[in-house]
């Protein structure tokens, strides 16, 4: 099928991508068990890795030319990356200006959290499993559990919300914990959203069975909470939303692997060396970086972006007997 003269990222199913996932970094400071070993990883070269320049100039081309409105800087851990203030000044003062958010793990975040909101960013999501001191070292591998709560505090306080709160559960790790994150985000104020654990680990370790469906999650939570759906459409979303004991307070649940939201997918990614991915499980890339050291013009970029996302897949086939887990770990592709 010929691709219409549209200057969006749409693909054959009728999806527009309008919103870009960008890794800044595939290191990370932390070391979760369903992620990576505890020896880390080998990181990417520097000279693999995006400059900022290259960087604000691909989100440049996806804002201007490309229909994107929503923009979320991941890693890897993207506080990691230096000049990280000054790149969202630099993507905020973009026009038409982009939505601008942040996933994290939050170390760091509590020093950071004012001048990252004075810099331009929206809002910001926070990576937390569990609010059990032992348990966050055993899955993290470092005793850093107050650091996260101070920066989700510092975030809330610096006016980036709704700030929300991302948790994986994992039997036998921490599936008991789905009660306690709850209370905890509705105390504070945070949004909660629980995720079913991806085939995205760097070990080629995921074992479904280790993995806490959503069913599962509301059951738990059902029977401490009463649940009713939320009222408002879910469109484009990857959280189901259920109202807490008729509200205000909420919680999600993102079930890519039991529930899968493919149909109503509009995001597309951007790796930390500058490939584009049209699927968080993909196996295809397109390298932007090389076409752009090479010189090319926005327009040549800009097509070759299209390209790949008119070639999307109808879904990412987890559930399929022929999947195949992507090669790159979720560190280096970016959430």
């Amino acid at each position: 099928m010929p691709r219409p003269e549209n200057p969006q990222l749409i693909d054959t199913f009728g999806r527009v991508a309008t919103d870009l996932r960008v890794s800044l970094t595939d290191r990370c400071n932390l070391r979760c068990t369903y992620c990576m070993p505890a020896e880390g990883l080998d990181w990417m070269p520097g000279e693999q890795v995006l400059s900022d320049d290259e960087l604000v100039r691909l989100m440049r081309i996806a804002v201007e030319q490309l229909g994107v409105t929503d923009i979320r800087l991941t890693g890897g851990e993207p506080l990691l990356r230096p000049g990280l203030e000054d790149i969202i000044a630099r993507v905020t003062a973009l026009s038409p200006r982009p939505r601008l958010s942040m996933t994290t793990n939050g170390i760091g975040l509590a020093k950071r959290a004012a001048g990252l909101a004075a810099a331009g960013l929206n809002r910001i999501n926070v990576s937390l499993d569990t609010v059990d001191p032992e348990t966050f070292v055993t899955i993290t591998r470092r005793d850093r559990l107050s650091h996260v709560v101070a920066g989700l505090a510092a975030a809330r306080d610096a006016g980036m919300t709704p700030v929300k709160v991302n948790a994986v559960l994992i039997r036998g790790l921490n599936e008991t914990e789905a009660v306690p994150l709850l209370k905890f985000c509705l105390a504070e104020g945070y949004h909660l959203r629980f995720i079913e654990q991806m085939p995205l680990d760097a070990q080629h370790g995921w074992n479904r069975g280790e993995m806490i469906t959503a069913a599962e999650i509301l059951e738990m939570l059902g029977a401490e909470f009463t649940l009713t759906p939320f009222p408002v459409a879910r469109g484009g979303a990857p959280a189901e939303r259920w109202l807490v004991d008729g509200g205000p307070g909420d919680v999600g649940v993102i079930a890519s692997v039991t529930r899968p939201f493919c149909a109503a997918c509009e995001r597309t990614r951007l790796t930390a060396d500058g490939a584009v991915r049209s699927c968080l499980f993909s196996n295809d890339e397109t390298d932007l970086r090389s076409l752009a050291r090479a010189g090319a013009r926005d327009e040549e970029i800009a097509d070759a972006w299209r390209a790949t996302m008119w070639g999307k897949l109808a879904g990412h086939e987890i559930n399929d007997a022929g999947f195949a887990q992507p090669i790159r770990p979720m560190s280096a592709i970016g959430g």
